[in-house]
């Protein structure tokens, strides 16, 4: 149970380090990619990006 709490920890923190790199190349504002605002603060939910970062790896995955 830790090894995956520590799995999802560091990829999360992964994740949230890449995000400025991936804004700048376009993810998160592709069509689907949904921003609003709400209670004082804006929230993101990239559905689209997600589907695309998961064709990539699956791609590199089976390509690897």
């Amino acid at each position: 149970m830790i090894r995956w709490l520590l799995v999802v920890f560091l990829a999360l923190l992964f994740i949230s380090w890449l995000t400025p790199l991936l804004r700048r190349m376009g993810f998160g504002r592709l069509p689907g990619d949904f921003r609003f605002r709400w209670r004082g603060r804006e929230w993101d939910i990239p559905l689209a990006s997600t589907l695309l970062l998961s064709f990539v790896v699956s791609l590199l995955t089976k390509l690897l």
